[in-house]
């Protein structure tokens, strides 16, 4: 070993290291690998499944087992990931958390995706010398949250959901309770997620290495009214759901697929395809318009974006002290809806606000408890959004349907609502609305456009980069804009502005790490954060090269909305449709406290 350099051995071969946190990461990096349960790279090291065991030989020659997501790497010590002695602690590992599961996989909401299901297939375990679950014994599953289903008997108490949530959201939901054999995980108080301030963001889903917490999921019900003759059925698609679906059916991560999801939608039975880009451009209207006005009146500053249903939800069971700075915009789904129920009977023919049923493919779990919220609900009873259908339950409905995703001929959406511009697509990725409001803005104060679409400064979706201060000059006037993702980040935001030291504007806040892209309902790519900066790539590619348009206020298609029903951004007729209340759910006393 030369001195200018660390290295180690991994199978004999010689490996360089750096600064990787753990020996799980060099291996990692020499283009192998170990199983694990409870490692994720952004969270804790916990070493609390034991899968990832390796038998490490020290230079003194003494032989130790260590589980390598908690093992600094060190220089000179020789590695085995697959000897007699590891390989017989995993299969035993895999053997006692399999008789203490619930192995019904075939109705698993995970299976095919499960961990636990892989590994026992690649490490050949088809019998359990250990006492099994007793039927008797099992645990009631908790339906009771809108957007996700948790089934303790299928939990192997990796904890990897407590550090997602305590880490990313600072909230601590779930925790472990009792001891020894009794151990479980679960909300506090033994209460269900309906009855606790979950936000409902999953990513406690999405860290789950098998059906512990899954999506509440809803394809049956749409197939349901697809194949009702009385209805008719649209859909909408969120920015960074064209950039993941792929995933599912072999293709690359950031790949942009939405000319497929729009053929596919067409096969499966959906009457009109629309794109919740346009919702986003929508809303950088709307929102643009209602942060000059609290810049020219200095009140209600810094400004939050409006457009996260977790961070919303958050503000209003934690903060709604806080509410008065919460944009009154609603999310570009919660816009688009509307929109489509008031005015395809205008458009189309055979549609009425009664027989019309809205889907939204999002990559966001929480958006199905946004669509219930009572202030989306018409004086009729009806929702303006019917259902929310994640990334994952999309793709399930294209497989169902015999659909050959990879090679299907890529189609365009329906018009009126479906050109968008690229300042609605990087809605998906962490500073993507700041980004995009900036470029409208400037256009609103100056009635020029901005020189560079490309703010650079807004992007960045890495564990390093989930809070940023930008300061733009708009032609003399200098405005501070921080961008967020994860809740613990927007709670320090928070600390600054009650304590007087947030000396910005506007505050955008997405609760998932990286945003939209690496939402609770898109495919799991949790052990990989490299995916979800390919996602935003895709993002941002479609954004530079692939639009004709690249702002809000330039789409043709939202100039003739306003032209023809709704005036002018932020009129009333635009209050109506696209602004939305809140809520004092901290006590419980459901008031308006924006007013």
């Amino acid at each position: 070993m030369s001195e200018d350099k660390k290295t180690l051995k991994i199978e004999g071969k010689e490996v360089e290291f750096t600064d990787e946190p753990n020996l799980l990461e060099v291996i990692r990096k020499a283009g192998m690998n170990v199983p694990t349960f409870c490692y994720r790279p952004d969270i804790t090291q916990f070493g609390a499944c034991r899968m990832c065991v390796v038998e490490v030989k020290y230079p003194n020659g003494r032989v130790m087992v260590n589980s390598s997501c908690t093992m600094p790497p060190e220089a000179g010590i020789d590695v085995s990931i697959n000897s007699k002695r590891v390989r017989k602690i995993r299969k035993t590992v895999l053997e006692l958390l399999l008789a203490n599961h619930d192995r019904e996989c075939t109705t698993c909401e995970k299976s095919g995706k499960c961990e636990l299901q892989k590994y026992a297939e690649e490490y050949g375990v088809s019998t359990i010398k250990y006492p099994t679950l007793d039927k008797k014994e099992m645990l009631p599953v908790d339906c009771s949250s809108p957007s996700l289903v948790r089934d303790p008997n299928k939990c192997i108490l990796c904890g990897a959901c407590v550090r997602a949530c305590q880490e990313y959201q600072g909230h601590a939901v779930l925790g472990f309770a009792n001891r020894g054999s009794r151990t479980l995980v679960q909300p506090m108080c033994g209460k269900d997620l309906a009855d606790v301030d979950c936000v409902y963001c999953g990513q406690c889903k999405a860290v789950c290495p098998t059906g512990a917490i899954t999506v509440k999921n809803e394809v049956d019900k749409v197939w349901d009214e697809i194949n009702n003759p009385e209805k008719k059925v649209v859909i909408q698609a969120a920015p960074s759901v064209r950039v993941a679906l792929g995933e599912m059916f072999g293709l690359s991560a950031g790949e942009n697929v939405i000319g497929k999801m729009y053929a596919a939608a067409r096969r499966i039975g959906f009457d009109l395809i629309f794109d919740t880009n346009f919702g986003a451009d929508l809303t950088i209207m709307e929102e643009a318009t209602e942060f000059l006005g609290r810049l020219k009146e200095g009140k209600n500053l810094p400004l939050f974006t409006s457009c996260c249903p977790a961070w919303v939800r958050y503000l209003e069971t934690q903060h709604p002290e806080m509410l008065a700075h919460l944009s009154t915009c609603r999310s570009p789904m919660s816009m688009l809806s509307p929109v489509l129920k008031k005015l395809l009977p205008q458009n189309f023919e055979g549609y009425t606000r009664e027989n019309t049923v809205v889907v939204a493919i999002m990559p966001c779990t929480a958006k199905k408890a946004e669509c219930k919220r009572p202030q989306f609900k018409g004086d009729d009873g009806i929702y303006d959004t019917d259902y929310v259908l994640t990334t994952e339950e999309f793709g399930q409905m294209i497989k169902s349907a015999g659909i050959d995703f990879k090679n299907i001929e890529a189609e365009e959406c329906d018009s009126p609502y479906g050109q968008y511009t690229g300042a609605g697509t990087i809605f998906g990725a962490s500073g993507g609305v700041a980004e995009a409001a900036a470029r409208t803005a400037y256009y609103f104060v100056t009635g020029e456009n901005i020189a560079n679409n490309d703010i650079l400064e807004f992007r960045g979706v890495d564990k390093h980069s989930r809070s940023k201060l930008i300061e733009l000059d708009i032609k003399g006037t200098k405005v501070k804009i921080k961008v967020v993702s994860t809740l613990v980040e927007a709670e320090m935001a928070i600390q600054e502005i009650q304590d007087g030291r947030a000396d910005y504007q506007l505050l955008e806040v997405m609760a998932c790490p990286g945003g939209c892209v690496n939402g609770g309902g898109q495919p799991i790519s949790c052990d990989d954060i490299t995916i979800r900066e390919q996602r935003a790539d895709g993002l941002y590619k479609e954004d530079a090269k692939d639009l004709q348009f690249r702002r809000s206020h330039e789409n043709p298609d939202i100039v003739k909305l306003y032209d023809e029903y709704l005036e002018k951004p932020n009129s009333h007729k635009s209050h109506e449709l696209l602004h939305t209340t809140y809520d004092d759910k901290f006590k419980g006393s459901y008031k308006d406290v924006t007013k």
